[in-house]
């Protein structure tokens, strides 16, 4: 009889591996964190009923024991260590679930469990305990509270159904799909694309709940699609009505006091050079001649602080927009349109309020004087880029002696830049032609040529010369506080990776030596590479070996112009800290006192990651639209270039529109396929077939999803 009932118990009892029982214990331990465990609980709660199990179970407890990841708090009675170590950082979700945890001042990340991470969101900033590390296991911890919530918002595509509905996100972070009760959907039909809001997410519960915020319109259509890539990077896609009804009541008249006040160069030749499709004209530039080989050259900068005042409701918004928002087929304006487009744009034949920077400057770009002051401008003309370039080019044109002038002048401080150690990056973007319902019809590129390079030497004199004004000072003395642009040394190891990636196209590169050997063998490559068909790859290497330019008020100078002061002053109506600089400017030269550094440094640090999100946003849209375009090309074959290199597949960008795609790593099927990081390539195991970074490739275009702004290629071997 007995024999039988130990039969029967052993089938009971599934036989477990030790790795299965191990999990199941640790969940059971980390479930009853503040209780005491008796053996004889643990047996009967984990139904462990057959002797080789509960055998199993006291080796693993002996092995938890011998790494200290519980305690035997008395014979037979264990309990989970817990070191008190509470510390506080990011938790960063992923989709896979390996979460991770990143503590706040820096140090490993570490792991998070989907059962440990209390339903936290990315971003958010949590509390966790740290457990103690088992031998040769990744260190771990749990989230015991969340202190404060990053983003709750998300953007997606609904799913409704008779009495309850789903978001389904592309979202990288959130595994599941949130739930939305039938009676928050705001209207909301299946297709629709829309912003939710997740309100809860109880913990025993899968996915998390939330509520419609905003239908931004049917899924595909590009209007919505816009405002989906906005809304996906917390960016505003409406400006608020009350910041618009504040600017409409800003009048455009300029008072006789207020041009009493400021110098006068409304009889000066004045133009403006911009896009052909620009509304907001930022600058314009003045010439007239002193004497034989000297000029005057104005760089003037539309007064916009003159109009916003510091705190009020349009400076606030301007604040927290910290730029303007270039999306493929449209502008996310900083100020409200009233300001931007007609108030402050220097349009032709009106009387503009500018703040200025006057240059005496020779021909061959030598500044003999200058000074920051307050103007009245009236432009003379408006130049398209390309209506300046034909004057350059044919030397024939309207204020062709000006323009000509400009552009000697402009080619003579290029050249100085170059020699004192500036680097050349002269890249093109790619661009679409739209039609009327957002469609892109063609690709085209845009290129730098002498009338955009005018205007960015002019533009550099000014914000350097205004840096220089304000942070140069005598030995003894503190400079006054002011946001700088700066921009530190390339990353040592990324400067080496990149030595090591060009060696295989026969190129060298400095990694060591002064600032200026660096920068000048960075230029020397760059100069090397020109028109050669790896140029745009190793261009693309090369800055990714850079840092990123950024704003603070602790000036270590701009690396990549080889400016030692340099700062934004150009572009008050779409930047930020460009009005900053222009209220700091004037408060100074009035003899005002210098402000809080802290504060400014906070202001410099949310412009500095505003920049950052509006380009991300930026490359969304045009990764969208790369794939709307390519969407009607399925099937057909393109040579590119391999872009980049994955443990999941290549990238390929297109010779023809750089559209760029990825061949999945599943895809390479003649082999057993391993990235190799460091030579930027994959490598078949059995084969040692290798597709490196920039090798030349053909592909046949496979899928095009615009839900995940995705491109798939196939390799078709020559």
């Amino acid at each position: 009889m007995a024999k039988k009932k130990e039969k029967k118990e052993k089938k009971a009892g599934k036989r477990m591996s030790k790795k299965e029982l191990a999990a199941l214990l640790i969940d059971f331990f980390h479930a009853k964190s503040s209780e005491t465990l008796s053996m004889k609980y643990i047996f009967s709660e984990l139904r462990l009923t057959t002797h080789p199990q509960k055998m199993l179970c006291v080796d693993i407890l002996h092995d938890l024991l011998a790494d200290d990841y519980i305690s035997e708090i008395e014979k037979g009675k264990f309990r989970l260590t817990n070191h008190g170590t509470e510390m506080v950082g990011t938790f960063q979700r992923k989709s896979n679930g390996k979460n991770s945890f990143i503590p706040e001042g820096g140090g490993e990340p570490i792991f998070i469990a989907e059962r440990n991470s209390a339903h936290a969101m990315n971003n958010d900033k949590v509390k966790i305990t740290f457990y103690a590390k088992r031998k040769n296991k990744e260190a771990e911890g749990e989230v015991i509270e969340i202190l404060e919530r990053a983003n709750d918002t998300f953007v997606g595509t609904l799913e409704v159904a008779k009495s309850y509905a789903f978001l389904v996100t592309e979202n990288r972070t959130l595994a599941n799909d949130i739930f939305i009760p039938k009676d928050k959907l705001k209207g909301g039909k299946t297709g629709d694309k829309a912003i939710v809001k997740v309100t809860e997410w109880p913990d025993k519960a899968k996915n998390p709940i939330g509520q419609v915020i905003d239908i931004l319109g049917q899924a595909g259509d590009n209007n919505t699609e816009m405002h989906a890539i906005l809304a996906e990077f917390g960016l505003p896609y409406v400006y608020p009505k009350a910041v618009e009804k504040a600017a409409d009541k800003i009048p455009a008249e300029i008072s006789a006091e207020e041009i009493a006040k400021r110098e006068d160069f409304r009889k000066v030749t004045t133009f403006t050079i911009d896009p052909k499709d620009a509304k907001d004209f930022d600058d314009a530039l003045s010439i007239r001649k002193l004497k034989d080989g000297l000029w005057e050259v104005g760089v003037h900068i539309a007064d916009v602080t003159h109009y916003v005042k510091e705190g009020n409701i349009i400076d606030k918004e301007a604040e927290k927009r910290a730029t303007s928002v270039y999306l493929v087929d449209r502008t996310i304006p900083m100020l409200p349109e009233r300001l931007c487009n007609f108030i402050c744009s220097l349009r032709p034949n009106e009387e503009k309020l500018a703040f200025s920077v006057i240059f005496d400057i020779t021909e061959k770009g030598e500044v003999r004087d200058s000074r920051i002051v307050h103007t009245v401008i009236n432009s003379d003309r408006r130049f398209t880029y390309e209506e300046a370039q034909q004057i350059i080019e044919t030397k024939e044109g309207d204020f062709k002696e000006e323009v000509l002038t400009l552009d000697t002048i402009a080619k003579a401080l290029r050249e100085k830049r170059f020699s004192a150690g500036a680097i050349n990056f002269d890249r093109y973007e790619v661009k679409f032609e739209i039609d009327e319902k957002g469609k892109p019809i063609s690709v085209y590129f845009k290129e730098s040529k002498d009338a955009n390079k005018l205007v960015e030497e002019f533009m550099l004199l000014a914000n350097k010369t205004v840096a220089e004004k304000i942070g140069r000072v005598p030995k003894n003395k503190k400079a006054k506080v002011l946001p700088y642009r700066i921009h530190d040394l390339p990353d040592p190891e990324k400067l080496e990776n990149l030595s090591q990636f060009i060696a295989r196209f026969g190129y060298k590169v400095r990694t060591s030596g002064t600032k200026t050997d660096i920068s000048k063998s960075i230029n020397h490559l760059l100069d090397d590479i020109h028109g050669k068909k790896e140029e745009n790859l190793i261009e693309t290497v090369s800055i990714r070996a850079m840092q990123k330019a950024r704003y603070s008020t602790h000036n270590i100078g701009h690396y990549g112009l080889a400016f030692e002061y340099y700062t934004h002053f150009t572009s008050p109506i779409r930047r930020f800290p460009d009005m900053m600089v222009h209220r700091l400017v004037t408060k100074y030269m009035d003899g005002g006192r210098s402000v809080s550094e802290a504060k400014y440094e906070d202001l410099c640090n949310h412009s500095s990651n505003m920049e950052q999100i509006a380009a991300n946003a930026e490359r969304a849209s045009i990764k969208y639209k790369q794939v709307e375009f390519m969407s009607e090309r399925l099937g057909q074959i393109y040579d590119g270039v391999i872009s980049g290199v994955t443990e999941w597949g290549l990238y390929v960008e297109l010779n023809e529109n750089k559209c760029e795609g990825l061949v999945p790593v599943r895809d390479l099927d003649d082999d057993y396929y391993e990235f190799d990081e460091k030579n930027y390539c994959l490598r078949g195991r059995r084969k040692n077939k290798t597709y490196s970074l920039g090798d030349a490739i053909t592909v046949r275009v496979a899928r095009a999803n615009l839900e995940k702004k995705q491109l798939d290629f196939e390799l078709i071997e020559k």
